[in-house]
């Protein structure tokens, strides 16, 4: 069903009904207007991909699906730091990821989640209650 959907959404029957003359060309723009739109996206990605490798002496990457919302591409610097941007196709992920010279693995686990280093905040949030953080009155939430 998924496979279905996402061929009527990229256009499998776009609504031309194949009567206009003009239908083909519609398509053509507007798939290069998409095209030009994920390439963009890629390269700004690229581009921040580049400045938090930049400042934490390298960084490596995973891609991590997220269905709709798009794709996570989770960083690890070579000195720990971590952080994320999402990008909205698994495809601009993985082409900012290429553009970006990232070295991407295929799950976050061993030595690539070795090297995240956790601080203050992230132990904070982990722990919730059992560091100050809001108490549970009982109610449903």
């Amino acid at each position: 069903m998924a496979e279905t959907q996402q061929a009527e959404q990229s256009g499998g029957s776009g609504g031309t009904g194949g009567t206009s003359g003009t239908g083909g060309t519609v398509d053509k723009r507007a798939r290069s207007r998409h095209e030009a739109r994920a390439a963009r996206t890629a390269a700004r990605l690229a581009k921040q991909i580049g400045a938090f490798a930049g400042k934490h002496g390298g960084a490596e990457g995973q891609l991590a699906y997220l269905g709709q919302a798009g794709t996570r591409i989770v960083l690890v610097g070579e000195d720990g730091a971590w952080g994320d941007l999402v990008a909205p196709t698994h495809a601009v992920a993985s082409a900012a990821a290429e553009r970006a010279g990232l070295t991407v693995h295929d799950s976050f686990d061993g030595e690539f989640a070795a090297k995240v280093r956790t601080g203050p905040y992230e132990w904070r949030r982990m722990a919730g209650l059992q560091l100050g953080g809001r108490p549970d009155d009982g109610r449903p939430t």
